[in-house]
């Protein structure tokens, strides 16, 4: 029989919080970054243009630093999309196919949003 209580009880369901919260803390951290940065650079005195996006984009930096919150961006929505499916749908099956047709979204558009970035 096993204990309910303890550091010996059996556990089983989703990742219990703390690193998932943690995740979400530190992905917000860096869209928030980002946003911030994209802000200073288009607040910045001079025309808004296709000239001016892409000199905002074509610094190593900048795109390096975007492929990191596109890679984050895709983990936040994961976490939150999949706590969604595990809080409200009970049907084992459903959930499965409703967080494999998640994955496969989140990978796709950024997938998508890298070879725009690449020019892939």
């Amino acid at each position: 029989m096993s204990k309910n209580y303890g550091p010996e009880r059996l556990v089983v369901g989703a990742h219990y919080g703390a690193r998932d919260w943690l995740a979400q803390r530190i992905t917000a951290a860096l869209i928030a970054l980002f946003t911030f940065v994209l802000l200073v650079q288009l607040l910045a005195p001079g025309p808004l243009g296709y000239d001016r996006w892409a000199g905002i984009f074509s610094a190593q930096w900048m795109k390096v630093l975007t492929f990191v919150v596109i890679v984050s961006l895709a983990w936040h929505a994961w976490i939150g999309i999949r706590d969604i499916w595990m809080d409200y749908v009970r049907p084992a099956g459903i959930r499965l196919a409703l967080q494999v047709l998640s994955i496969v979204w989140l990978v796709g558009c950024a997938g998508w949003a890298v070879q725009v970035l690449w020019r892939l």
